[in-house]
């Protein structure tokens, strides 16, 4: 029987695949579980429109992560923290206060999407990177700076 798998089978294929396999295998374990569907023309027909729609989605979800990374490209995020003796922080800079200077420039940044290995602990300038999408980041330059 070919069925159209909805989910990763494994020694079987991936979500999206047409896969041949026993009458019974499939009637009793694969569609049940919702792993799998009949291959008819309307499901083939179906899935067809599924995968265009998800092309399309995902080009349009690149082509705007790549007009935010040309936006941010020359982005200078500063951020004051108040400092005591000897020029350190009290406390540190983290992906959510990076999150929110940008937001206070204009700029829609999920703080998830902000790569920081560790806290900002000092004053100075820092490069940090910002991913957009998959295999598209960009990095923009934070500068913490002394309040007095």
């Amino acid at each position: 029987m070919k069925i159209i798998l909805k989910k990763d089978v494994e020694s079987v294929g991936k979500a999206g695949d047409l896969a041949s396999v026993s009458d019974g295998y499939a009637r009793n374990f694969l569609i049940p579980r919702g792993l799998g569907i009949e291959a008819s023309s309307k499901n083939m027909k179906d899935l067809k429109d599924e995968m265009e729609t998800a092309a399309r989605r995902a080009t349009k979800e690149k082509e705007t992560a790549q007009s935010m990374a040309e936006r941010l490209g020359g982005v200078i995020c500063s951020i004051s923290r108040k400092v005591g003796q000897q020029n350190k922080l009290f406390g540190s800079v983290s992906t959510k206060d990076i999150g929110d200077a940008l937001r206070e420039q204009g700029i829609e940044i999920d703080k998830r999407n902000i790569i920081l290995k560790e806290p900002i602990k000092s004053l100075g300038e820092f490069s940090v990177k910002i991913k957009l999408h998959s295999g598209i980041s960009v990095d923009i330059k934070v500068v913490v700076a002394g309040e007095v």
